[in-house]
C-alpha cells in the first residue's frame, strides 16, 4: 500500500492539537504537494525532505508525492513536520517498516544532511502527546525539556538514520530519563541579592511581603535613588516554591517564545522587566501567528513596569482585563488564541515630571497642575486594580550610611511567606488575590470595629466597590501572615494605609 500515516503535533497557544500526517504516492508526473493550510515553512520541507533524503542514502520516488496535514482546517507552521512527511515516504515506498509507526508522535526540523534541529514548544507538545498514550520522538536537543513531564515516553533523536534504525530494529533509541525530578527545586534567584541589601525602607519590604503572600500587585511612588527598582528585584528572592503544575505551565509559556527552556530554571520564578518603550503587541503578544508577550512570559513570576508614567497609555490599558481574568486572548481573523497571563504587577514611579516631590533637599518646583497632570497618566481604572500603592521615600543621611545589614534576610521573610501561602492552598485552593466576591464573603467576615473602621476608609478616599473588594483581601492576606482565623481592625488598618493614592 502506498499510504503511509503519521502522527505529530501543531501549536495553538497553549495547546498542542494533533495532526494526522497523511503521505501517498500515486502514479503520475512526478510532484511533492503539501496540503492542510501550510504555513510558508511548511511548504519548504519539501526541498529539505528531498535533500534529507538523498543526502541520507534513501532512494527519493519519482512519483507523484501527495501529503495531507488533518485537519485541513487547522494552520500549520514551523518545519516540525519535516520528520514526520520524511519517514511517510519512507514508509510508503517500503523503505522502512511501518508497524510501529503509530506508536510515536513525531516532530522536528531536518537539515539538508538528515540531521534533527531543534523545535519551538516541545514541552507543550509532549505533555498533550503523554496523555494520548503515545511515545515521542524528537530532535535530541529538546530532549531534557520535554523529560519535564513526568509521566512522558521521550526518544531523543540526532538525525533520520537513527531513527531509520530504530524502526528496522537495528539500533533502538534510548529513552531519555529527566536530569530533574518532579521534587527537584531552583534557586529563585541568584544567592548574591538579598532583601537585606535595601536599606531602610522598613514599610515597603512589608508591602513586597504581603504581595509575595498574597500575590497582590504593588505601586511604589517615591524619588529617584530610593531603592524601589532594588526592592522589586529582590521580590523573587521571597516568593514561594512553584508546584508542579505552576512549573510546566511557567516552562512551556518560555519554551513556546524562545524555542528551548533552560533546565537551569526549572521551577524558578521568572522576572520580566520590560523597557517603557514596548508595544501593546510586545506587551500581552501577538502576530499573524500568535506569540506569547511579556505577561504571559512573566506566568506565575514577577512582571516590573519601571518608570510606569512613561509607557504609552494604549500599553498600560491593555493591563487591565488580565490583571482581572488572569488570561488574554489574541483575536485574529483565521484564529483565536489564549495564553495565560498570571502575574504579580510591581510598578515603580516617580511622585512628579522631575521626581523630587517630597524629597528631603526641596529641590522640586513642580506645579499642582504639573503634577496632576504626570499622575494623570496612569488612568483611574488601572489605579484601581493595583491593590497596594505605597511612597517609598528619601532616606535620611545617617541611615543611609550605615554599614551594617538593615532587616530582615530574605529567607527568614520566605519561610512567613511559604507559610502563609500554604495557608491559602489548603484552605481555598488559590491566592487570597484571586478571591471572588463569594469567597470574600465567606473568607472575609468583620467584627463590628472593623466594619466601621472601613466605612470611614470608603467615605473619605471614595473607594470603589473593587477597592473595597481589595481592601478585604489585603485584610485576609496580612491575618494569614499572622496565622490569626479572623479579620480584626489591625489588619484592615494596615490593609487600607496601602490605598493612600485614592485619595490624590
Amino acid at each position: 500500500m502506498s499510504l503511509a500515516i503519521l502522527y505529530s503535533r501543531a501549536l495553538s497557544g497553549m495547546d498542542a492539537p494533533l495532526v494526522t500526517v497523511e503521505t501517498h504516492l500515486s502514479n503520475g508526473l512526478p510532484s511533492f504537494t503539501i496540503v492542510g493550510l501550510p504555513e510558508t515553512e511548511v511548504k519548504e520541507s519539501k526541498d529539505r525532505v528531498r535533500a534529507a533524503l538523498q543526502n541520507s542514502h534513501f532512494k527519493f520516488p519519482a512519483q507523484r508525492i501527495t501529503v495531507n496535514l488533518a485537519p485541513a482546517d487547522l494552520p500549520k507552521e514551523s518545519g516540525r513536520f519535516d520528520l514526520p512527511i520524511a519517514l511517510g515516504i519512507l514508509a510508503a515506498t517500503a523503505q522502512i517498516p511501518r508497524d510501529q509507526l503509530d506508536q510515536f508522535e513525531w516532530v522536528g526540523e531536518l537539515s539538508l544532511s538528515g540531521e534533527l534541529r531543534p523545535i519551538k514548544g516541545a514541552l507543550a507538545m509532549t505533555y498533550n502527546a503523554s496523555r494520548s498514550g503515545r511515545g515521542f520522538i524528537l530532535p535530541k536537543q529538546n530532549a531534557a525539556e520535554a523529560a519535564l513531564v513526568s509521566d512522558s515516553v521521550v526518544y531523543p533523536a540526532a538525525s533520520l538514520l537513527e531513527i531509520c534504525a530504530h524502526l528496522c530494529n537495528k539500533t533502538p533509541l534510548p529513552r531519555y530519563s529527566s536530569p530533574v525530578s518532579p521534587d527537584t527545586h531552583s534557586v529563585n534567584s541568584p544567592l548574591t541579592i538579598d532583601l537585606q541589601d535595601v536599606k531602610g525602607q522598613i514599610q515597603a519590604k512589608r508591602a513586597l511581603e504581603i504581595a509575595a503572600a498574597g500575590n497582590h500587585s504593588l505601586l511604589m511612588v517615591g524619588p529617584p535613588g530610593t531603592g524601589k527598582s532594588m526592592l522589586a528585584e529582590r521580590l523573587i528572592t521571597i516568593l514561594p516554591t512553584m508546584n508542579q503544575q505552576e512549573a510546566l505551565e511557567t516552562a512551556a509559556i518560555q519554551s513556546l517564545a524562545q524555542g528551548q527552556f533552560e533546565i537551569a530554571h526549572w521551577k524558578r520564578r521568572p522576572f520580566r522587566s520590560p523597557h517603557h518603550t514596548a508595544s501593546a503587541t510586545a506587551m500581552v503578544g501577538g502576530g499573524s501567528i500568535p506569540r506569547p508577550g511579556e505577561i504571559s512570559l512573566a506566568l506565575n513570576g514577577v512582571l516590573f513596569l519601571d518608570e510606569l508614567p512613561e509607557f504609552d497609555r494604549k500599553v498600560l490599558e491593555v493591563l487591565r482585563e488580565p490583571l482581572e481574568s488572569g488570561h488574554i486572548t489574541i483575536s485574529r481573523a483565521a484564529r483565536q488564541t489564549n495564553f495565560p497571563a498570571r502575574f504579580l504587577l510591581i510598578a515603580a514611579m516617580n511622585p512628579c515630571p522631575c521626581g523630587y516631590l517630597g524629597h528631603l533637599s526641596g529641590k522640586c518646583h513642580c506645579t499642582p497642575d504639573q503634577v496632576a497632570r504626570y499622575r494623570g497618566k496612569i488612568s483611574g481604572p488601572l489605579l484601581d486594580r493595583i491593590d497596594m500603592q505605597i511612597e517609598v521615600s528619601s532616606l535620611p543621611q545617617e541611615e543611609l550610611m550605615q554599614a551594617q545589614p538593615m532587616g530582615e534576610k530574605s529567607s527568614t521573610i520566605r519561610e512567613r511567606v511559604e507559610e502563609a501561602y500554604q495557608l491559602q492552598c489548603n484552605r481555598q485552593g488559590k491566592t487570597n488575590s484571586r478571591l471572588t466576591v463569594k469567597e470574600i464573603d465567606q473568607l472575609c467576615v468583620l467584627d463590628t470595629t472593623s466594619k466601621n473602621l472601613l466605612k470611614q476608609a470608603i467615605n473619605r478616599l471614595s473607594l470603589s466597590a473593587r477597592a473595597y473588594h481589595r481592601i478585604l483581601k489585603l485584610a485576609r492576606t496580612i491575618a494569614d501572615l499572622g496565622n490569626v482565623e479572623k479579620i480584626n481592625n489591625q489588619h484592615i488598618a494596615e490593609a487600607i494605609q496601602y490605598r493612600k493614592l485614592d485619595k490624590h
